[in-house]
């Protein structure tokens, strides 16, 4: 007992000292990330907490855990109308762009170190996804406002490309152990996985809306228990006939994320949470797990190879996956810049260990290092590289403008304030808010029920001679009719 209790002390000093450190550096402009690889490496065996943990399953048990939540919130996060429009930008990145850079790292890693091409390869695969939350962590704090473009692109292909990554790490790793494997064994694999991927999240995706709206439950609190059940349902299932639980799990919350269900914007909120528990959690076990006395024996080649990611691979993979994209040299340069590396490549680092491939240790002690030196020069730099290539959109470190709103005033705009009442033959009633499906730009403000004034929720069930207040524009208001059947 007295031990389960000291393992409960030290994860609990650890989280709060993660959490504490988190508020110092984002002032500072360093990503979060590193403070919380830090602190586990500190904790570690070769730091002053002297704790030996060196289990690769473990790790790569909670890393797989600790990815779903995260591509799941990100999912949800991600505004669909701002990425819809560079869609495919965003999947060419997210595709073709992490292809390019694991072949082109491969090739050097080949060259520079006693690998085989597919070892080379693999090592390229893993390192070939880039994090949002690094480089989103880095602009917060600068207050960097990226124009145009750029910033969406980069969110989408930071949300969408870890499933191809961890695609080409699993087949490069059948290759390395079985080199004699068909080619179009694994062109079949990959129309496998990413086909029933995408077919599993977009189901599980309409499926979740239909579910959270209609279930009905008795107790609010079992809805946050819902979504974390679908997200992990979504990923284990679609795996589980071998589609890409990775990329399933990541559309589940997109398309969630663009339809309206109850307690929405409360679910997102506590998917966030979720989000930054596990990647807190994950950061600190993967410091626990790396060796940093280890670590300077790849000190020059970790120097030489992330030089290469850097300023070849990614590029490369930039320009060659954006030809046709309406951006100029200079938004693609910042989207090549902004390619920092982050968790995922230090999680899939730990499938060679379980797979037993010989240079396994090597392999994860070279990625380790060139995330660490992909956030430490990237992730430093990126404000001036921003200012340098003119990207910055105007007035972005502004505070906005804070204007009270004036009921009279509404006349002067093109909004209205429309008022509803529910007579007992609409067919409206017994319906909740989240179901009416008033057009996007309509916001029901207030529900007047007799005496009592009803602050409108998506799940509030609509009942005769309800009072309706709603704002919309004008040009709405045939639609808005239609629907009330006013």
């Amino acid at each position: 007992m007295d031990s389960f209790n000291n393992l409960l002390l030290a994860i609990s000093i650890l989280l709060v000292l993660s959490i504490l450190a988190s508020k110092v550096t984002g002032r500072l402009g360093v990503p979060t990330l590193l403070i919380f690889l830090g602190i586990g490496m500190l904790a570690g065996s070769d730091g002053i907490g002297g704790i030996y943990f060196d289990d690769a399953a473990i790790t790569q048990n909670v890393g797989i855990i600790a990815l779903i939540y995260i591509l799941f919130s990100g999912g949800l996060d991600t505004n669909w109308n701002k990425v819809k429009p560079i869609f495919w930008q965003g999947f060419s990145l997210a595709t073709l762009g992490v292809f390019i850079t694991a072949i082109v790292v491969g090739i050097f890693v080949h060259k520079i170190l006693n690998f085989t091409l597919f070892e080379g390869i693999l090592v390229g695969s893993i390192v070939a996804s880039t994090d949002a939350a690094a480089v989103f962590s880095i602009m917060r704090s600068q207050k960097v406002q990226l124009s145009g473009q750029i910033r969406e692109t980069i969110e989408l292909e930071s949300g969408s490309n870890d499933p191809m990554s961890v695609f080409l790490t699993i087949a490069l790793l059948r290759l390395v152990k079985e080199p004699d494997a068909g080619m179009m064994d694994l062109i079949i694999l990959f129309v496998q996985q990413m086909g029933l991927g995408g077919v599993g999240g977009f189901l599980f995706g309409k499926v979740s809306i239909f579910l959270i709206n209609k279930i009905k439950l008795q107790y609010e609190g079992l809805y946050p228990v819902l979504t974390i059940t679908i997200a992990l349902l979504s990923y284990s299932l679609t795996s589980y006939i071998g589609g890409n639980g990775f990329l399933a799990v990541y559309l589940t919350g997109l398309i969630l994320s663009d339809k309206d269900f109850i307690h929405k914007k409360s679910l997102i909120r506590l998917h966030d949470g979720v989000s930054w528990l596990m990647q807190i959690i994950m950061f600190l076990l993967l410091g626990l797990l790396v060796f940093p006395k280890q670590l300077l024996s790849v000190v020059w080649i970790g120097i030489v190879l992330s030089v290469i990611l850097i300023f070849i691979a990614r590029p490369l993979s930039v320009y060659i996956s954006l030809a046709f994209a309406k951006l100029n040299f200079k938004e693609k340069a910042m989207i090549s810049w902004v390619g920092l590396r982050g968790s995922v490549p230090i999680i899939l680092a730990t499938f060679p260990k379980q797979a037993g491939i010989e240079k396994a240790d090597l392999i994860f002690n070279l990625v380790f290092f060139i995330v660490i030196t992909s956030i430490l020069f990237q992730g430093t730099l990126l404000p001036a590289v921003a200012k340098f290539f003119k990207v910055i959109e105007k007035d972005s470190n502004q505070q906005p403008k804070i204007i009270p709103f004036q009921p009279e005033e509404i006349g002067k705009t093109d909004n209205d304030l429309v008022t509803v009442t529910l007579s007992k033959e609409s067919k409206l009633i017994g319906k909740q808010i989240v179901e009416v499906g008033l057009p996007e730009g309509a916001l029901i403000v207030l529900l007047t029920r007799g005496e009592e004034y009803v602050v409108p929720r998506g799940a509030t069930q609509l009942m005769e001679n309800d009072i309706i207040l709603i704002l919309a524009g004008r040009k709405l208001l045939p639609k808005i009719h239609e629907i009330m059947k006013v």
